[in-house]
């Protein structure tokens, strides 16, 4: 039985390590996930028993709002870290079951896949010729899956009913917002483990259709971009496989973000396309906007942050976004982001030393003559202006915020590119 191998000791601790090492908010318990180990020690027999005898009733999720850089806002389900601990569980069993079954142009939260992959595989695509895309959005996805057809999915390779009963609880565990629960009858709670796992299957079916009629596409998640050769033929794709969407899967696709395009006019995962025939990976642009509205954000002058504040925001922040954004092929981007970033700071430490006197000292102390450094700090040019000028990119540098601690993003850049 499935359920007992979900309740085995290696499963469950396997399953404990996972959710303590992603952390996460918590749920509508209140409960951190720091909290979680004492928690199961305490009731485990309890949950156990109710888990075995299919009596088991999840915690409502709690509903938070994520606004997206195009407006509008991404709502997640936060179970409680019991419920994403039993999920993680569930999810590790199916796993095995289900993965192997899937295309191989699906991507999205599969083992050893990564976005990485999809974006490698659409720009070969582009390579050989298809050069036009059918971008398709589905319609809030994670909130419009249909219960009865994703449980028909599931219930063709589990037989375990107490296993499938429990499955099913997670889907209608309902929604608080504001102290009151209201009931879900379709959609998975975007924000626990086992959310990722149902869309693969469902859209699973999505990813047959296409291998059938023998399209090129990737897949990550709900993002599926689908490769031709023409117009034309973009157009006829999109109309057919909307109808497939729709009709036999019971979603929507969203008519507004969804287009037949051109691959380097559109976004994937954060990155674009350049139109050369041997196409380059570049970052989009609203990646682009999201970078320095960060930044932004973080070398505000209004801000009472110090300067070793900052330094260590942006380096926090930057590791990880070059992490992911280090695939573009476009070592330029980055060289420009560090200019900008450094004036960013230039602006801010100007602030700092506000009076003219403490200007002038300062500038002196960097080796500028008296007479020009008595010019500049006595200069009534905007901040952003003031940051641009030759003697404060002389003195204030790539090697002064190299020594204050500023990694580089470009450094960085080639750093990854060569591993």
């Amino acid at each position: 039985m499935l359920m007992e191998r979900m309740l085995s000791r290696e499963n469950l601790l396997t399953a404990l390590k996972r959710v303590e090492r992603n952390k996460g908010s918590h749920g509508i318990d209140g409960m951190s996930v720091k909290d979680l180990r004492r928690h199961l020690y305490e009731h485990w027999n309890f949950l156990r028993q109710s888990l075995k005898e299919g009596t088991y009733q999840p915690s409502p999720v709690r509903r938070i709002e994520i606004p997206k850089p195009n407006g509008g806002v991404r709502l997640l389900g936060i179970p409680t870290v019991t419920d994403r601990f039993i999920q993680q569980a569930i999810a590790q069993v199916l796993t095995p079951i289900f993965d192997p079954t899937f295309s191989e142009n699906s991507y999205g939260f599969r083992p050893q896949r990564r976005g990485h992959d999809a974006v490698r595989k659409a720009k070969e695509y582009i390579k050989s010729g298809q050069r036009w895309v059918v971008d398709i959005d589905l319609e809030k996805f994670f909130d419009k899956v249909n219960h009865d057809k994703l449980m028909g999915i599931v219930a063709k390779k589990i037989e375990d009913k107490v296993l499938l009963k429990l499955i099913r609880r997670y889907l209608q565990s309902g929604v608080m917002i504001n102290g009151v629960v209201i009931e879900t009858e379709e959609g998975t709670p975007q924000g626990g483990p086992l959310s990722p796992l149902l869309s693969n299957i469902l859209l699973n079916e999505l990813d047959q259709e296409l291998e059938k009629r023998g399209h090129q596409f990737v897949r990550y998640a709900d993002d599926c971009n689908i490769y031709v050769k023409t117009k034309k033929a973009g157009i006829r794709v999109m109309n057919s496989i909307t109808g497939f969407i729709e009709e036999k899967l019971k979603l929507r696709v969203n008519k507004e973000k969804s287009a037949v395009d051109r691959p380097w006019k559109r976004k994937f995962l954060g990155f674009s396309f350049t139109l050369h025939k041997e196409p380059k990976v570049r970052i989009a642009k609203e990646s682009v906007k999201r970078l320095k509205a960060k930044v932004r954000l973080m070398t505000s002058r209004s801000k009472p942050y110090s300067m070793e504040q900052r330094i260590m925001k942006l380096n926090q922040y930057l590791t990880g976004w070059c992490g992911y954004f280090a695939l573009a092929d476009t070592p330029s981007k980055f060289e420009e982001f560090d200019r900008w970033i450094r004036r960013r700071l230039r602006m801010c430490i100007w602030k700092e030393w506000k009076k003219p006197k403490t200007r002038m000292r300062k500038l002196i102390g960097l080796g500028i003559p008296k007479k020009q450094a008595y010019e500049w700090g006595n200069s009534r040019k905007k901040y952003w202006r003031i940051a641009h000028s030759p003697i404060l990119d002389r003195t204030l540098g790539r090697s002064y915020w190299s020594s204050r601690g500023l990694k580089s993003l470009y450094q960085r850049y080639e750093s990854l590119r060569q591993t």
